[in-house]
């Protein structure tokens, strides 16, 4: 059976962009990204609206990273695969725009301030989403529909 993680962008700040994140339709937490932009600047746009597969990378710095904080936790970077012109996009712990380079960031919480969304508790949720994934990842194909529904592209 096919599992789905689903990214349902809300709103959008100067240069981030807020999202909700649902497993198999039940909440999990939220999500920040850069904003999207029209033409990709590498590091700082966010996903294009899509279906992508997920899968483990074990290789990389921010790897090495994650097995040494979480060693009982840990499997490799959960990357969201097959993004056309992306590369090493992630799930992973942050607060803010600056921490996304492209990727997908987690937290429990979120607030606004400056004109720009902040993430609050990303490695709680992250904690929360990792072992989800992972053990769905393990049995079969998971994949990812980001969607804009607050947010203009």
């Amino acid at each position: 059976m096919e599992s789905g993680l689903k990214v349902i962008r809300i709103r959008q700040g100067n240069n981030s962009t807020l999202s909700e994140i649902y497993l198999n339709n039940q909440f999990v937490c939220y999500g920040l990204e850069d904003i999207p932009r029209e033409k990709k600047i590498p590091g700082s746009t966010c996903i294009p609206a899509g279906r992508y597969k997920l899968g483990f990378n074990r290789d990389g710095g921010m790897n090495g990273n994650y097995y040494d904080r979480f060693p009982k936790l840990h499997k490799g970077m959960i990357e969201i695969k097959a993004i056309p012109g992306f590369s090493y996009v992630y799930i992973h712990i942050g607060n803010t725009h600056k921490e996304t380079v492209g990727c997908l960031l987690v937290g429990t919480k979120y607030v606004f301030e400056n004109g720009d969304y902040r993430l609050v508790q990303s490695v709680t949720a992250y904690k929360k989403l990792y072992p989800l994934l992972a053990e769905l990842m393990n049995k079969g194909e998971v994949f990812i529909e980001v969607t804009n529904k607050g947010v203009t592209t």
